[in-house]
């Protein structure tokens, strides 16, 4: 076929020509093998791949195209780069077609599209397909020097046309340019769509995979470990512990309350104390704030074992659960749920009246009420004084005249306010108020009421002071110190104080000095021969006590069995004996100790007697030390005169030298207190037969020893007689 000039200068239509002649070229030659009887033999894979890798086995220019967009789509290529996650391939392809040949890539994608999406006939188009089957079936020998061949007529028809349009301006060369622009741009434009469309898609979905992933790992915080138990859902454990505990505490009641006490303090100890604490508060809490209106009884059941399982476990749990129970009750009085408020404010005052906590809480929580004084407030302060208000009165009168004086005056500074609001009218004119105003006034006259009869709940305070519960009282709770945000003074809350930034260098020193202190009383202990881990342990904590209430609360932890606690006097008095001073604080904590247990009474009295068989061979110092220590006690009535009943003060071979001297300076100083007192103390053992001997022998010995040799003392001396014969026990 003859080619027009505008055909002859179109390459698209040479291209074709030449496609269709390969095309026919094949077909002749495969319909003469076929006429032969010769078989078609399909080429191995391997053979392919030499024949790809020589150049031979060209792919068409579809095929390329389509095997380049679904390796776009595998691997999420964007614009020249992979996307997804970032494994560094990037870095690696990074300007490598910029420095080879930067039109490179868009000149071959170009040249593709223009061969693939050319317009054909629809007869070349079924020859086409014919053709791509023959490929499939020959191998593609023949189509890959038909299409060698293709490429260099090619390639000359495109130098020949540009000397043509070169040469023959005047043959439409500016419209044939314009057509291959269109044609171009129109072909760029529909494949950038077809791409971009798969890999937005694409994209989207990894996309929608991986931003969880980064925001979680971005905007997450770090979680310390000892937090990290709260973050997740409780374990196994604590759910059986907490489903043990619940059990228990429904079962609760005033009969078997002992019992369910230790079996709660058994499953405290099988856990760790956080935990422990932290379960059964929350569930006394929710028994009694989220339950029904609430009875005293059951408030008093719930105060007497909160106070019971301290004395088994510690204060830090009484501590903690105070703590919890004040921060629970500011919630539910925001909320202004009077029902869930009264029984919290029952269970507070019940764990006042079994001893948990002293006077200063209830005050300083009844303060605030009456500071704001509403409705809410009115009811909560008569429930405290109903529950327990001559209690109150008892403890610590001073306070309770402040709180009436306080109340007194905020009632009449809402009647006297000049514009004063229709609340305040309403407040004042309400019974609830009038009533409180009226169970004030019934306390500031020492007016009981049923309600406090002390006779209620004697079994519990039984129960409870076998248990020794005088030695859990909570002394210095304020209520706001309770809601603390900061945490500040809170003791219980261990190692609280040691994160504040800066508290930490205070606190290093201070457990450096303490560790250096208690290093110095481990020595002197030994050097004081205290050969046990026990009697170590007192020595320490009589030695290092801020105060002789410190230290009477610290040997009460110690939980002493049995014979143990007869180690507390011996080493008390020992203590006091080695002083180069005498120092009353000894006097003072064995008093405390007499009072609190008389066990400890007689403990002191056998040392007493241990200590007077060893007079003769005792240093001067030490001796004067025990005569102070024996008048302060015979003068504060811990003991009384009968613990000299074990010295014959008549028998001449016992009076030595040392002994008078000590017994002489032991009346000295009893006689140096106020008559009234001297008078007291003789008169404990005047009635007594059995102490008739005692009595004598000490009335001719102050006469021979004490007056003769002090003439002052005539006066103390003729008390004393009459104190002796006064039978009759009246005191001055």
């Amino acid at each position: 076929m003859r080619m027009t000039p505008a055909q002859a200068q179109d390459p698209f239509y040479i291209v074709k020509e030449e496609i269709q002649d390969s095309l026919r070229k094949k077909k002749k030659a495969r319909l003469g093998r076929h006429k032969d009887g010769q078989r078609t033999k399909s080429n191995s894979k391997f053979h392919e791949f030499l024949e790809m890798d020589m150049g031979r086995g060209a792919t068409t220019a579809e095929e390329d195209l389509e095997l380049e967009r679904r390796l776009a789509k595998k691997l999420k290529v964007k614009k020249g780069k992979l996307t997804g996650p970032d494994d560094g391939i990037n870095t690696l392809f990074e300007g490598l077609f910029s420095e080879i040949d930067p039109d490179h890539e868009m000149d071959y994608e170009s040249d593709l599209l223009m061969t693939a999406e050319s317009p054909m006939p629809d007869k070349k188009k079924k020859q086409k397909g014919k053709h791509s089957k023959l490929h499939a079936e020959e191998g593609g020998t023949d189509d890959e020097a038909g299409t060698s061949n293709a490429d260099k007529k090619e390639k000359q028809k495109r130098k020949h046309n540009k000397v043509q349009s070169g040469g023959n301006t005047n043959e439409e060369p500016n419209s044939s340019e314009d057509g291959k622009k269109k044609k171009q741009k129109k072909m760029k434009k529909a494949v950038e769509k077809e791409t971009t469309e798969g890999e937005e898609t694409k994209q989207e979905n990894d996309i929608s995979e991986d931003k969880p992933v980064l925001s979680s790992s971005v905007n997450t915080k770090y979680v310390p470990p000892h937090l990290r138990a709260t973050a997740n859902a409780e374990s196994e454990e604590v759910t059986q512990t907490r489903r043990r505990v619940r059990g228990l505490l429904n079962r609760l009641s005033e009969a078997n309350v002992e019992s369910i006490t230790e079996e709660i303090a058994a499953i405290f100890r099988s856990v760790p104390r956080s935990i422990g604490c932290q379960v059964i508060g929350e569930e006394i809490l929710a028994s009694c704030a989220r339950g029904p209106r609430g009875n005293e009884q059951y408030a008093a059941v719930f105060g007497a074992f909160v106070a019971g399982l301290a004395c088994l476990v510690g204060v830090d749990f009484s501590a903690k659960f105070v703590a919890s129970l004040s921060k629970i009750f500011e919630d539910e009085y925001s909320k202004e749920d009077s029902l869930s408020l009264r029984n919290l404010t029952l269970l507070l005052c019940y764990l006042f009246i079994f001893g948990v906590f002293s006077s200063e809480l209830i005050y300083d929580l009844l303060n605030e009420l009456s500071k704001r004084l509403t409705e809410l407030d009115v009811a909560t302060i008569l429930t405290v004084l109903q529950c327990c208000g001559m209690k109150l009165r008892g403890d610590d009168p001073t306070s309770m005249k402040d709180f009436v004086l306080g109340i007194q005056h905020r009632v009449n500074e809402i009647k006297t306010r000049p514009c004063g609001s229709q609340d305040d009218k309403s407040k004042m004119n309400s019974k609830r108020m009038e009533f409180m105003l009226d169970t004030i006034c019934d306390i500031k006259n020492n007016k009981k009421r049923t309600k406090e009869d002390p006779t209620h709940h004697t079994r519990l305070k039984k129960w409870l002071q076998k248990l020794r519960a005088d030695g859990i009282l909570l002394r210095g709770l304020k209520w706001q110190k309770l809601l603390d945000s900061d945490k500040k003074g809170q003791w219980w809350l261990s190692g609280d104080l040691a994160e504040l930034s800066e508290n930490v260098d205070f606190v290093a020193t201070k457990i450096s000095t303490e560790v250096l202190e208690t290093q110095k009383l481990v020595q002197l202990a030994a050097s004081q021969r205290m050969n046990t881990d026990l009697r170590r342990a007192i020595f320490c904590i009589i030695m290092s006590g801020e105060d002789y209430l410190d230290a009477f609360e610290k040997l009460l932890r110690l939980d002493l069995s049995g014979k143990q606690d007869r180690e507390i006097m011996r080493v008390l008095v020992h203590c006091c004996l080695q002083e180069k001073m005498f120092n009353k604080y000894y006097t003072v904590l064995a008093s405390k100790l007499c009072s609190h247990d008389k066990n400890h009474k007689f403990s002191l009295q056998y040392c007493l007697w241990d200590q007077f068989k060893e007079l003769e061979s005792m240093e001067l110092n030490r001796s004067m030390n025990l005569a102070k220590f024996t008048a302060e006690m015979l003068a504060n009535f811990s003991l009384s005169l009968a613990v000299l009943k074990s010295v014959d003060f008549t028998d001449p071979v016992q009076l030595t030298a040392k002994r008078i001297m000590h017994f002489r300076m032991l009346f000295e100083f009893l006689f140096e207190r106020e008559e009234s007192l001297v008078w007291n103390a003789f008169t404990r053992i005047a009635g007594l037969p059995e102490l008739e001997l005692l009595r004598s022998s000490i009335l001719f010995f102050v006469k021979q020893y004490v007056v003769a040799a002090n003439k002052g003392l005539t006066g103390k001396f003729k008390i004393m007689r009459k104190a002796l014969d006064n039978v009759a026990g009246v005191l001055m």
